[in-house]
Parts: structure tokens; sequence; C-alpha cells
């Protein structure tokens, strides 16, 4: 049998006094592609840095690809929602690129050939080649999520984990990353959080609806009585047509 990727076990968590988990489970099965949705403060973000061995559960227990997340760091790529550099920052699309090769190699010394031939070959995996030699400052938001992506993904990870992609970026830029990640999703599990209940629908494998405590759906069981339920009354519905 295998072995789930992301096994999240009656996981308890506060920030002082504030419940801001309540006996979530979680499995993640090898390939799934996973949407992790809910209101502001229900936990997402919390979630995560559980995932990625940030932070420690109080109660239950946390495992990826069987062992603690610390343990499996470099085998989990992370896509932030807000880069951790200033955008004016003097750095190229390459250097960037190669922060996601640190610690793979040498402790100290430059990059070796094999780095910058990763880099290359991830940014042409995301479609953005043409960038290497330009100022990260000089992006828009598409293209910066796509170097943000390759970053995450020229440690050859087994996992990706992505913290609303597509924030700030427009519509078009959206399906483009969304297009992107399905076919990332050909080799790797995925797990996406993402305010945008309605569109991710038609990519993932399953939505995770968080606020507090957890529940899972299947893609067509999202309706309007689970929109409600998750984020409360008088939400509005938005369909997208590409």
């Amino acid at each position: 049998m295998t072995e789930p990727v992301i096994q999240v076990t009656d996981v308890s968590f506060s920030y002082g006094n504030a419940l801001v988990l309540e006996h979530v489970s979680l499995v993640i099965e090898p390939g799934e592609f996973v949407g992790l949705v809910g209101p502001n403060a229900g936990g997402k973000s919390t979630l995560l840095k559980l995932v990625l061995g940030l932070l420690e559960p109080q109660v239950g227990q946390v495992r990826v690809l069987g062992r603690l997340p610390r343990q499996v760091a470099r085998r989990i790529g992370y896509v932030p929602q807000f880069p951790s550099f200033p955008r004016d920052f003097p750095i190229s699309v390459e250097e960037v690129v190669l922060m996601g090769r640190l610690g793979l190699g040498p402790l100290f010394g430059r990059y070796r050939k094999v780095d910058r031939l990763a880099a290359a070959r991830t940014l042409a995996e995301v479609e953005a080649s043409d960038l290497a030699q330009r100022p990260i400052g000089t992006l828009s938001g598409g293209q910066l999520q796509r170097v943000l992506l390759a970053r995450a993904l020229v440690g050859e990870p087994e996992i990706l984990i992505l913290d609303e992609p597509t924030a700030n970026v427009d519509q078009r830029a959206e399906s483009d990353v969304f297009d992107l990640l399905a076919a990332l999703n050909r080799r790797l599990t995925i797990l996406l959080v993402s305010h945008d209940i309605a569109f991710i629908s038609a990519y993932v494998t399953r939505v995770a609806c968080l606020n507090r405590t957890l529940a899972c759906h299947g893609t067509t069981e999202i309706d309007g009585d689970t929109v409600q339920q998750l984020y409360g009354a008088h939400v509005r519905q938005v369909a997208h047509a590409h």
C-alpha cells in the first residue's frame, strides 16, 4: 500500500488563547492536487507552516513522506504568496532561481555548473527562459510567479506547496499559472492555498475547506451551500469564463 505524501492527524494549534486549528486531519496521496480554501484567519497559513515544519503541532502529529516535516524539507518545494526579498533588490531572475539550489552542494563556494544547468532547465519548464537575465524588479506579477515557481522547482522536490500563487496577478496570468501547475501535477503532488474556490475547482482533484476545522470535498460536491458554510453569509460567487 502506498504511503501518504502528507498526513495530518488530529492536529490542534493555538496562538495563546486563540484556537486556530481544532482536530484537523488531512491525508494527501501521491499525485493528488489538493486545493486548501477558507476565510482569512481560518488557519490556512498555520496548517501550511505545520506541513513545512516551521511550526510543530501542540496536539496530534504531522508526517510528510512518512517523516517529520523538518527531516524532509529538501523534498518540498514552496512558493510563498510574497517574495522573501524586496522587488527592487538588484538581482537577476537567474540568481533568484539559483537560490533554490542553496544547501544542495558544498557549504561554501560559488554555484556549480550543475546548478546553473538546473536553473536553465527549470526556467524553460515554466516558460520563462527569456527572463533569465532580467532584473527581478522589472517583472510583471505573472512573470514573478513563474520565477518563484522555478525557484521552488529547481531543487527537484517531490511535493509542491503554494500559498495564494495568483493573488497578485490578472485573470489571464492566473489561468496560465494553473495550466502550468496542472502539467506539473503529472509528476508532483501539489497542495495549494487559494481564496478562489470556484476557479480552482476546475483544476484540483479535491478541495479541503478549512475554517478552524476541516472538511474535504470532491470538486463536483462544491455548491453554494458549501461556500456559505465555509465563508458565512453574503458571499457572492463569481463565474470565470476563459
